[in-house]
């Protein structure tokens, strides 16, 4: 039981006041230290309720399944090198995420804007992948299938480069497939009917620019994940391009 005991006894400070002190009997306990004392207790319980932050996840680019995915590989008759993955924002390496959107599981879903390409497998997942997007993967919009798929395709440059670049000139009538083509390990050509929309899904030589918007081609895919993707999807799959309005939309929906 603790008692207050006021120390008539007791000597006095400079200015004249007594010396009150708070003991516990027989104990010889200080007020000052048994407050101090309770403040801790309680602080430590209150904190015991308090919800702390999650640890922020470690880079995913570590992950050795990541360096396994973007490892060198051989392809058809080609040694497609490893991706530096420190030239990778974490965001456009391929994963599952949450996809609460209304395409039926099999469609292709691109997002320019948000420079992702989204396979969606129903039941609110789609498997993600990065992209760079070039001056015509923002030219057109809308729903096609495709029609045509090719391994290590060969790149034929649009008449206008061809005048204005004379590096692309040796290949006006065609580059033919191979790392230095810059429609990369695999092409995906879409179709609105019978018309060809002459807007591509490809790979790339260039996988910094993945994430980012560049000079020219339409929506472009590291070589691991195009090669992934191209396994995956059939002639005949649908493909959504999405405009600026509804990328947005997605985008709100579909992050992590």
């Amino acid at each position: 039981m603790i008692r207050r005991m006021f120390s008539h006894d007791a000597g006095t400070g400079d200015d004249g006041a007594q010396d009150t002190t708070e003991t516990a009997s027989g104990n010889g306990i200080s007020r000052r230290a048994l407050v101090a004392g309770l403040a801790l207790t309680l602080a430590g319980c209150s904190s015991s309720r308090i919800r702390q932050a999650p640890q922020q996840l470690a880079d995913p680019r570590l992950d050795p399944g990541y360096r396994r995915m973007y490892g060198p590989l051989y392809d058809n008759g080609v040694n497609v090198p490893a991706v530096d993955l420190r030239t990778i924002p974490p965001q456009y390496l391929r994963q599952y995420i949450d996809y609460p959107a209304p395409e039926h599981a099999g469609t292709i879903v691109v997002d320019p804007n948000a420079r992702f390409l989204y396979l969606v497998h129903g039941n609110g997942k789609a498997l993600r992948y990065g992209v760079g997007v070039g001056r015509e993967g923002f030219g057109w919009s809308g729903n096609a299938k495709i029609k045509r798929k090719e391994p290590w395709p060969t790149w034929t440059p649009p008449k206008e480069m061809v005048e204005r670049d004379p590096k692309v000139a040796p290949y006006k009538d065609g580059m033919p497939g191979g790392l230095q083509n810059p429609l990369g390990a695999r092409a995906l050509y879409l179709f609105e009917g019978n018309r060809d929309t002459l807007y591509r899904i490809h790979g790339t030589n260039e996988p910094h620019s993945i994430g980012k918007a560049v000079s020219s081609g339409c929506i472009r895919l590291l070589n691991q994940d195009i090669i992934d993707l191209y396994d995956r999807v059939p002639l005949g799959t649908p493909v959504i391009v999405l405009q600026s309005a509804q990328a947005t939309e997605t985008i709100q929906v579909g992050a992590l």
